[in-house]
């Protein structure tokens, strides 16, 4: 089913026969290709000429968009990305610096 919506970088869409979101991450007007990135993180390059044959329509950003960018609930060392306080983003100055000591 031919659609007549543009490829825009950063725009949402949806398969209308699957049901999977993917957002658009490049069109080369110059080589005609727009190239996609699903929810799950995988990414596929169209034609342009393939891209308006696709059955597709316009949605909105998932609720939880960090699927595609394989953002985790925690950091590289295992702590949840909310444990960090204003406080321990000073210490590596303290260690420098202690408080209290002038230059």
């Amino acid at each position: 089913m031919q659609h007549e919506l543009d490829p825009i970088v950063d725009q949402w869409y949806m398969h209308r026969d699957k049901g999977q979101r993917f957002v658009v991450t490049a069109v080369d007007e110059s080589e005609n290709t727009v190239e996609i990135q699903h929810f799950d993180g995988d990414i596929e390059e169209f034609s342009l000429d393939d891209w308006y044959d696709l059955d597709i329509e316009l949605s909105e950003e998932p609720e939880n968009w960090s699927g595609a960018l394989d953002i985790a609930e925690t950091d590289d060392l295992g702590t949840e990305v909310t444990d960090t306080t204003e406080d321990d983003w000073m210490e590596p100055m303290e260690e420098i610096h202690p408080p209290g000591n002038k230059r």
